[in-house]
């Protein structure tokens, strides 16, 4: 089992992955922490950021598609606050509780 320190570390470091980069990168950190960590909260995390992730891609192209409607604009410009704000949330949390792992509210949970 890993440390105090080491939990919200590798917490907070998968939620706070998507501020990296929006490409392989932001989805490669917690797939690695998932891979290498032995702690089942940090898994949990892991797995909560990469739902998040998938949600925002899949959330993405249906917007994305939505442009040529004219209401694909205002529903991109919510998710980016959305991808900003809760990830924030979330490393908070895990700061703040290191043994509960965060759960991204209105979310599919594919993993």
């Amino acid at each position: 089992m890993e440390t105090i320190a080491q939990r919200k570390l590798l917490s907070a470091l998968c939620h706070g992955a998507i501020f990296f980069s929006s490409t392989i990168v932001s989805i490669g950190i917690p797939i690695a922490v998932f891979l290498i960590s032995d702690d089942p909260v940090v898994k949990d995390n892991a797995k909560e950021s990469l739902n998040f992730h998938i949600n925002l891609y899949i959330a993405g192209i249906i917007f994305g598609l939505l442009v040529f409607v004219a209401i694909g604009i205002p529903l991109l410009v919510l998710l980016w606050i959305i991808s900003l704000i809760m990830p924030i949330i979330g490393i908070v949390r895990v700061i703040e509780n290191e043994n509960i792992p965060y759960r991204y509210p209105f979310i599919y949970h594919f993993l």
